[in-house]
């Protein structure tokens, strides 16, 4: 078989797998809580690896293996900063949100956030989080279709707006049909696809390149900067560097399609396994995309874009079958986060704005899910920035508009509606208005400033 037919038929064989898991999981989805939450009986390991899966999207296998590879030894600062957020979501997040969610059988984030306000706010506070969810996560969509272009493009000689409309097709069938069971049982699989290439990849290219001892020595030949672990910044530079670099960490609780998972467990006795798993498979693929990046640098000159190297090692280092089963790792970090988003934005459109119930609504999300899929195909074709920035926008988004009231409301304090829907546009605006910014501020990542700024508004709001 030659090594194009190979790649092809490994990759159908999987989107066929998926497929079928949405047409079986569509047999349990005929209302809002099976629809929505899975029918709020998610066990420790579909849990823990469809909420990881989901946080760690393309932009883990692309786009950190991409730094690791453009920036050298300094891309090592992403490891605490999401593997701190892995901890804060599973240590602070999982277990009081799962208590909180069956006290007020709240579907999704949003609905909690506005449990408790007078309606006037109520509304406004869903209707805003709606738009912040909506924008953000389209562009976060987009990035992920972005990458399944780059991926096919990179490996299969096609065109890449015909690599994005068939990334994003499978994604948009498999997630209408099923909901949240086949978005959590789909992302479960390929956390576990994602797990075993990166650890095939960086091991295999770490042998190739000689072992650790030469892998340093060949990343000093390459140039001084990539052995700097403070990237050549000093003073102001270096701290806005290593804060905001850190800071990313802070932006996991606001995720709504990563915390839903925690809504849907089914009992908080799962919560302690759950984590083990997911801080366990974080570790493997962070420092699997780390060594991937670094050992790229000593094999392959004459890159361009640092987000193509994994695909690159895994063409030059694997046979076409092993290479095609790694290659829908990399459609799986796609997949295992579009899903998840769309269906937040479908929840968005279809749950929390409008007042109509039952099979009507599903029907809608779906809708919801196939117009929001295809403004995403037309976006990522669009799209000129890298995955990493684009990512690293929205996170910073979602992040500071819903993170800092979720932590505080779980802390068991209650926050005044008023300062509540200000702590929401305040994380958002930040945002916006620091990116121009950035350059002027030593580039400290937008996050940090727009988290601080919504939490001042929640705290200011606390009621006393």
């Amino acid at each position: 078989m030659g090594e194009t037919a190979a790649l092809i038929a490994t990759l159908v064989v999987y989107k066929i797998l998926l497929l079928s898991i949405g047409f079986w999981a569509s047999k349990r989805s005929t209302n809002d809580a099976e629809f929505y939450l899975g029918g709020r009986g998610l066990g420790p390991w579909v849990a823990a690896l469809s909420s990881a899966a989901s946080s760690s999207s393309a932009w883990t296998l692309l786009g950190v293996s991409g730094v690791a590879f453009s920036q050298g030894i300094s891309a090592i600062w992403l490891l605490p900063a999401c593997m701190g957020g892995f901890l804060l979501n599973w240590l602070v997040v999982a277990r009081p949100l799962k208590r909180e969610a069956d006290r007020t059988g709240a579907v999704t984030l949003a609905e909690y956030l506005a449990e408790g306000s007078p309606p006037k706010i109520h509304r406004a506070y869903i209707v805003s989080a709606s738009l912040v969810i909506l924008s953000s996560l389209l562009i976060y969509v987009a990035s992920q279709f972005q990458a399944a272009g780059k991926t096919f493009a990179e490996t299969l000689d096609m065109e890449f707006s015909t690599a994005v409309m068939i990334g994003g097709a499978v994604v948009m069938v498999y997630t209408m049909s099923g909901g949240f069971w086949a978005a959590s049982v789909t992302d479960m699989i390929q956390g576990l696809v994602m797990a075993a290439a990166s650890i095939a990849v960086p091991l295999v290219a770490l042998i190739e390149v000689g072992g650790l001892q030469e892998l340093w020595i060949g990343l000093g030949d390459a140039g001084e900067r990539y052995t700097d672990p403070w990237r050549g910044k000093h003073g102001w530079t270096l701290a806005a560097f290593l804060i905001g670099t850190l800071g990313i960490g802070l932006g996991y609780p606001g995720q709504p399609h990563v915390v839903n998972r925690f809504m849907a467990l089914r009992s908080e006795k799962d919560i302690r396994l759950g984590t083990w798993i997911s801080i366990v498979w974080g570790l493997i693929i962070y420092i699997g995309m780390l060594f991937a990046g670094w050992c790229g640098r000593v094999l392959v000159t004459g890159m361009d874009d640092g987000e193509k190297i994994l695909i690159r090692l895994t063409t030059d280092l694997f046979s076409p079958v092993f290479g095609g089963i790694i290659l829908a790792a990399i459609l799986s970090a796609i997949m295992s986060t579009a899903d998840s988003q769309l269906l937040v934005c479908g929840s968005t459109v279809s749950y929390d704005l409008p007042k109509g119930k039952g099979k009507r609504r599903v029907m809608l999300n779906r809708l919801t899910i196939l117009g929001l899929g295809s403004a995403a195909i037309v976006a990522a074709i669009q799209l000129s920035a890298s995955i990493f920035d684009s990512v690293l926008f929205a996170w910073s988004g979602l992040g500071a508009a819903f993170g800092p009231l979720l932590l505080v409301r779980l802390s068991g304090r209650k926050v005044m509606p008023a300062w509540a829907l200000a702590s929401l546009w305040v994380g958002f605006l930040v945002t916006l208005v620091w990116v121009p910014l950035k350059p002027a501020m030593g580039g400290l990542y937008e996050l940090v400033p727009a988290f601080s700024a919504a939490m001042i508004c929640v705290l200011v709001g606390i009621r006393r």
